[in-house]
């Protein structure tokens, strides 16, 4: 015969039995403890248990959104996994790089693509060049056309109208 549990044994369930251990305990210490060292014991203790707490309410919320479809992400405006979107890659010189993609052993798209976000992103050509194992040359054409990018965009006339 089988023993089925009077109560399902969650999460919670297990986290609130630690909890009410835990206060239980901490009474038992500040009982037992001199009189003279309960104030300091005291503020240990609560210290420890607002660190825990903090700790805790982090990790729910970090399962929570883990636990989350990407769409559901995305919509919120949290999809970091779109690195190579029309917004990034827009200026990107696909002119003067394309006689390197037809090159033999010339580099993939995608780490062209990944070298113009560093490029966008302020990095050096020997940085990009070091990290992404591609040609100087090739770095330096990115970053140059990221600086002219980022120029020509500053100065274009902005299409919003003053309020």
């Amino acid at each position: 015969m089988t023993g089925t549990a009077p109560f399902a044994r969650t999460g919670r369930g297990t986290a609130l039995c630690g909890v009410l251990l835990l206060l239980g305990l901490q009474t038992v210490a500040l009982a037992l403890a001199p009189a003279p060292l309960r104030p300091f014991l005291s503020g240990v203790l609560i210290g420890a248990a607002t660190a825990g707490l903090l700790l805790a309410l982090l990790l729910a919320r970090s399962r929570r959104q883990a636990g989350r479809p990407l769409a559901d992400r995305a919509a919120a405006g949290e999809d970091d996994t779109q690195w190579f979107s029309a917004r990034t890659l827009e200026g990107f010189p696909m002119e003067r790089v394309r006689p390197l993609l037809l090159a033999p052993g010339a580099p993939g798209l995608n780490r062209l693509y990944t070298a113009w976000v560093f490029a966008t992103h302020g990095h050096d050509p020997q940085w990009i060049a070091r990290h992404l194992d591609l040609p100087t040359p090739t770095a330096r054409l990115l970053v140059a056309a990221a600086r002219q990018h980022a120029t020509s965009t500053l100065t274009a006339p902005s299409d919003r109208r003053p309020q």
